[in-house]
């Protein structure tokens, strides 16, 4: 046969490849260490407080720094991607959070800490949003969901892992050891991604249609379609011009836009107000630091078994109905929370499955959010989306702090954490009256079920 077939169609109509595995592994690799350098202050922090005396009331900036910088990188990052490429924004947000992580371990002083949290964060918000656009370019349409929040498995498995680590080396060498393995381990991985990850091929076929490269990325996917074979015409979805944030907002994308950041803000804002501060709640009430940290590995836990049944179940019901039951689950696992702080394995079977339902709902967001918008701006719409939420993930802290110096009660403040899955919840249901390419929880965004 003569025919032509585009890039896009190649990568749809195609089993995964060995390439694409290996794209997708180093991503969710980044993913990981990425979690587990944004995660470990929260087991760090009273042994730190106890080495540099540093009352742990003080504490509220050093979590903040880096949620701060993670908000920034997020929302400068997208579109420098979008028209530089994804491949050495991975590179250089992954050096940066190394190399600051490993420099952490040295700190002696409050605002040290906070200085090199915050630059730490910066490469942590680097590199989520390109990860996302990455895999999801190089995943074929019918497995997008799944691959997308399958990665996103890789934000708890990496606090899991930090928990563990610190469970280990904390005792054995004290917290510094936790930043140099933190740092070490992502340094270490830059040589096979610099060698390993490619350049996305969609961004390639978009800005430089005539780039060698998308040739040998294409004869690793599909080495039986012969190079002339390969449609290099002019895309449909030209770049647009101007300012690539202004184009979240054109073309029919605006309420979409602002209905999608909605739930991201509050998911995130749920996520870290319970990372926080549950273990603090807990032992409020009279609980053992250790349930604390046993409560959080199992937070950590659900999101990583939420994060890996979320793509399937979004491709069964559809990613509409699978968030709005999910929120609904969380405002009464919360409620739940509120008050089940003497029963043990209540509390772990409460923390577990609320795990589950909001990292999972966060697993489903990013994955809608790299499906609704197209490859021109794809990692600025992911980019912004994550800054958006970031500022909840700032909220969600800084909330807990002020409710408790209002002489608040554990129990008052959790009640008042079912709000935002409640808002979430409203704002997704508020998307019904979209139609077409503004809606962006549509059952089936922008896929055609390949035979």
């Amino acid at each position: 046969m003569n025919s032509t077939i585009s890039v896009s169609d190649i990568i749809d109509e195609y089993p995964l490849s060995r390439f694409q595995i290996v794209t997708i592994g180093l991503c969710g690799a980044v993913l990981i260490l990425d979690g587990f350098d944004a995660q470990c202050i929260g087991f760090l922090a009273p042994s730190i407080s106890e080495t540099l005396s540093i009352p742990l009331k003080n504490f509220g900036p050093v979590f903040g720094a880096s949620l701060v910088g993670l908000m920034i990188a997020a929302l400068a990052i997208g579109p420098i991607a979008d028209r530089w490429g994804r491949k050495w924004p991975v590179i250089i947000s992954t050096l940066l959070f190394a190399s600051f992580t490993v420099m952490t371990a040295r700190v002696t002083s409050l605002n040290e800490l906070v200085i090199l949290r915050f630059l730490t964060g910066l490469g942590l918000g680097g590199a989520m949003p390109n990860v996302v656009s990455l895999t999801s370019e190089y995943a074929p349409k019918r497995l997008q969901s799944v691959v997308v929040a399958m990665l996103f498995c890789g934000m708890p498995a990496g606090a899991l892992l930090a928990g563990m680590v610190s469970t280990v080396a904390i005792p054995a060498w004290g917290w510094r050891s936790v930043f140099y393995f933190g740092g070490f381990i992502p340094l270490a991985l830059l040589p096979a991604l610099i060698k390993a990850l490619p350049e996305s091929v969609l961004f390639l076929s978009e800005r430089r249609p005539n780039s060698r490269r998308i040739f040998a990325f294409m004869a690793k996917i599909a080495p039986d379609v012969a190079e002339e074979r390969i449609n290099m015409s002019v895309p449909t979805d030209l770049p647009r011009k101007g300012l690539p944030i202004k184009h979240l907002f054109t073309e029919g994308r605006a309420l979409g836009t602002i209905l999608l950041w909605v739930p991201f803000f509050m998911n995130l804002l749920i996520i870290y107000f319970i990372v926080s501060w549950l273990p603090s709640f807990l032992r409020q009430a009279g609980q053992p630091v250790s349930m604390g940290v046993t409560a959080i590995s199992l937070f950590s836990l659900g999101g990583i078994v939420g994060c890996l049944a979320e793509g399937r179940l979004m491709n069964a019901f559809g990613a509409y109905i699978i968030l709005v039951v999910e929120f609904g689950l969380s405002v009464l696992l919360i409620a739940a929370l509120a008050f089940t702080d003497t029963s043990f394995l209540l509390i772990m079977g409460v923390t577990f499955v609320l795990g589950c339902s909001v990292q999972g709902a966060q697993a489903a967001l990013n994955a809608v959010a790299a499906s609704f918008y197209p490859t021109p701006m794809r990692s600025t719409g992911v980019g912004w989306a994550l800054g958006v939420g970031r500022v909840g993930s700032i909220v969600g802290p800084v909330l807990g702090g002020v409710l408790l110096s209002m002489d608040w009660t554990p129990r008052q403040i959790l009640l008042t954490g079912m709000l935002p899955a409640f808002s979430a919840g409203v704002a997704i249901l508020l998307t019904s009256s979209l139609r077409g390419d503004a809606a962006p929880y549509r059952a089936e965004p922008d896929v055609e079920e390949v035979p």
